[in-house]
């Protein structure tokens, strides 16, 4: 009967009684069962893909705030050049019947230049210089050229009083610090 057994376990058949014929019989072993039991680990097609809606969504609203608070680090730049000038023009103004151009304010044309280069985002411009007042100018350039929100910086003093306006946009965001 032995030689029988193992010719049945060859072919498929049965090897306990009451087993059906026809379907292998699978023999539990404890490794088997340990496999059966282990649960298939990583990621779905759906649980990726809401990954990745949700990352673009978030990039779609930190992006533009994140541009748009590097652009306000670089216009704080015009507003100090403009600060600086105006300085400069009541220093100035203190030995001379008027107030300057910009030449006289940074002592020669070179240094015009220079201070004008040693600016990453503006270039700062007097205009409009009389006994009374003047005018200061911030004009973008580089990548603050095509700033949305804010366009050149201007500073006027005319009789004691200086105001604070941009080419386009809102002066009071423009020049919030």
């Amino acid at each position: 009967m032995p030689a029988q057994t193992d010719e049945r376990e060859r072919m498929g058949a049965p090897t306990v009684p009451g087993e059906r014929m026809g379907r292998r019989s699978i023999v539990r072993t404890p490794a088997r069962e340990r496999t059966a039991m282990r649960r298939e680990v990583g990621f779905t097609l759906i649980e990726l893909m809401i990954v990745v809606a949700v990352v673009a969504i978030l990039a779609m609203i930190a992006l533009p705030m994140y541009t748009e608070q590097t652009r306000k680090g670089k216009r704080a730049e015009a507003a100090q050049a403009l600060g600086d000038m105006q300085l400069r023009q009541e220093s100035w103004r203190a030995d001379h019947p008027t107030y300057g151009v910009l030449n006289d304010l940074t002592g020669s044309a070179a240094n015009t230049t220079a201070y004008n280069n040693g600016l990453k985002h503006y270039t700062v411009s007097v205009s409009g210089n009389t006994g009374t007042g003047y005018t200061l100018t911030a004009t973008r350039k580089g990548e603050m050229a095509s700033d949305p929100k804010c366009g050149n910086f201007t500073m006027t003093m005319v009789a004691g009083v200086v105001t604070k306006g941009v080419s386009t946009g809102d002066a009071d965001y423009c020049w919030r610090k």
